[in-house]
């Protein structure tokens, strides 16, 4: 199991100062996010990022129109798209659908882009994935197969989407909230751990996508409220299914 790290201090070997450097690039350069996806994920992540002063682009697989209300309540600086007009607009492009449409994301448009996958696997609603269920790979890697040149990184998968919009504090408050990275190009989990910072959120990284799986559902760390030492406690005791009991 890879070391895990704490991404709000010196995290991937990087001191406070080119953290917050790192803050200032999202901030700075990185001016709109796109989202596929409007449910409860997809629409608190749009709150959040107009709250912090980002442009969104927000799409559902019903259309734009359907969308209406949502972008009236976000503001001016929210609008609706189709799902390969959010990935064409996106700095950086969140996929929150449900696993089994995962196909259904366009691949060109998010080519070089850091892509924040959401997902988790409910065989109930997505049907069977057989690599899945044999635990071969995790969600992050059939969507990072899927967009072979995106950077995927795994996030908001573990905290109920309510608490998105509740639970962020500004950095440095005691017991601050802390939620699970994972993904395998270092640049793209600083700039999402940046992201995070500005929502509220310390970062716990877990190391590459195929170490995602310790914050899958049934796992310790899915769902309560942790701070970053016990987030990596709950990651370093997660399970895998076959070895659950």
């Amino acid at each position: 199991m890879p070391k895990l790290r704490h991404a709000a201090g010196s995290a991937h070997g990087c001191s406070l100062a080119d953290h917050r450097e790192v803050i200032g690039f999202v901030r700075y350069v990185m001016k709109t996010i796109g989202l596929i996806g409007a449910g409860q994920i997809g629409s608190q992540v749009a709150r959040l990022a107009v709250r912090s002063g980002y442009h969104v682009v927000i799409s559902n697989s019903r259309g734009p129109e359907t969308l209406a209300d949502l972008v009236a309540e976000l503001g001016p600086n929210a609008r609706a798209a189709t799902a390969l007009d959010a990935a064409k607009a996106g700095d950086i492009v969140v996929v929150t659908v449900p696993l089994k449409n995962y196909r259904s994301v366009p691949v060109e448009p998010l080519a070089g882009k850091i892509v924040i996958d959401t997902n988790n696997y409910y065989p109930q609603r997505d049907g069977r994935i057989p690599e899945l269920d044999a635990e071969k790979t995790t969600t992050s890697e059939l969507l990072q197969a899927h967009l072979p040149s995106s950077k995927v990184v795994k996030a908001f998968n573990h905290i109920y989407a309510s608490q998105l919009t509740t639970d962020g504090t500004p950095a440095g408050t005691k017991n601050r909230r802390a939620l699970v990275i994972a993904g395998n190009d270092r640049d793209a989990k600083a700039t999402v751990t940046g992201l995070l910072d500005q929502f509220g959120f310390d970062t716990v990284d877990a190391g590459p996508l195929s170490e995602s799986w310790r914050i899958q559902r049934d796992t310790p760390g899915y769902g309560p409220r942790r701070n970053a030492e016990e987030l990596k406690k709950d990651l370093a005791a997660a399970k895998r299914y076959a070895d659950q009991t």
